[in-house]
């Protein structure tokens, strides 16, 4: 399972990343940047799907560009709204977002594969209310989880925005002690493992 790491030159730098297993097919996790599928294509990728760890401008900023390009967006069923209304803060912040729909929901605990790879939904509320984690699995590979703005390297997600709850957060995070070590590609800065991180989760 091949994972590249995409994010914007400017603004608030938040990771995308693209997953392929076959090296032509790729699946977008939070596609933030408008220009997400010319840089997945100067990789030699097409993006046919794209799934949402939550709903903040910075993280669908390329969600439109990937559905003209024949993908699909998916994302938990809670943060619809809020990708979709101003509580995505692109207002606030004064990046607008091209609108765009969302195709297909997703729920907690469901697994899905997408171009080989496995994809399990771990609904992980707390920096948003629909906020969600995905364990990805590709081949023989090691599982890897991509947590958007709930777990960073060394750090956890803000709980001060709009549907944001720290006592939510803390018990999404909990959960995430539950599952076996792996690499952690977060919403923003450097990829971590969860047992690197497995203190700070414990001192919650």
């Amino acid at each position: 399972m091949r994972v590249v790491s995409l994010h914007a030159a400017a603004g608030f730098a938040a990771n995308c990343y693209l997953i392929s297993e076959d090296g032509e097919n790729a699946v977008a996790v939070d596609p933030s940047f408008p220009l997400v599928v010319e840089e997945a294509e100067k990789r030699g990728l097409k993006i046919g799907a794209a799934l949402l760890t939550h709903g903040h401008f910075d993280h669908i900023g390329g969600c439109a560009a990937v559905r003209r390009a024949g993908g699909k967006v998916g994302c938990l069923s809670q943060e619809v709204s809020l990708a979709m209304g101003k509580e995505n803060l692109s207002e606030m912040f004064g990046c607008p977002v091209e609108p765009f729909s969302v195709d297909f929901l997703l729920r907690d605990g469901e697994t899905f594969e997408r171009f080989g790879i496995s994809f399990t939904v771990i609904s992980t509320p707390g920096h948003t209310a629909g906020s969600c984690c995905y364990l990805a699995c590709g081949g023989a590979d090691a599982p890897a989880l991509f947590s958007g703005d709930t777990l960073f390297c060394g750090d956890v997600g803000r709980c001060d925005l709009p549907t944001g709850d720290e006592a939510a957060l803390k018990h999404s995070l909990k959960k995430l002690l539950k599952l076996p070590d792996c690499t952690v590609y977060p919403g923003h800065g450097m990829p971590t493992t969860l047992l690197k991180e497995r203190n700070l989760l414990l001192d919650l």
